[in-house]
């Protein structure tokens, strides 16, 4: 079996609190749309621990790391946006044209980064290998 044959499953475990994730994570954007403050608020905990604890358990497979780790600062960077709106500071300007909204930013550019990194370098040079 080839590296691009490579299976990688999913033990039913893993996958159930991957599910959960998913909930969460929908809990917490119908919060923000319905501007439901305290449970969006909430939310935000167990959406960043399950994705961290997942990017955790799959850090021994770089592929599934980088994109765990990417999907992390996803939830970051659309949780401080959340707490920007709710909290009404998201329109102040920090310097220029550049707001307080803008500075989610920064967590989607870091998860932007490492999947540029993963497919430009890291999975080229594996292939080839």
């Amino acid at each position: 079996m080839s590296q691009h044959d490579a299976v990688y499953n999913i033990p039913l475990r893993y996958r159930k609190i991957e599910n959960l994730h998913i909930v969460f994570w929908l809990f917490k954007d119908v919060a923000w749309c319905m501007v439901w403050k305290p449970l969006g608020i909430l939310m935000i905990i167990p959406t960043m621990f399950i994705a961290i604890l997942i990017a955790w358990r799959t850090r021994q497979f770089v592929s599934e790391l980088f994109h765990n780790l990417a999907i992390a600062f996803w939830i970051t960077a659309n949780s401080y946006w959340m707490i920007s709106e709710f909290l009404h500071f998201d329109t102040m300007v920090v310097i220029g044209a550049i707001t307080y909204k803008h500075i989610a930013l920064l967590p989607f550019a870091v998860g932007i980064l490492l999947l540029t990194y993963y497919y430009i370098f890291y999975k080229e040079q594996q292939l080839s290998k």
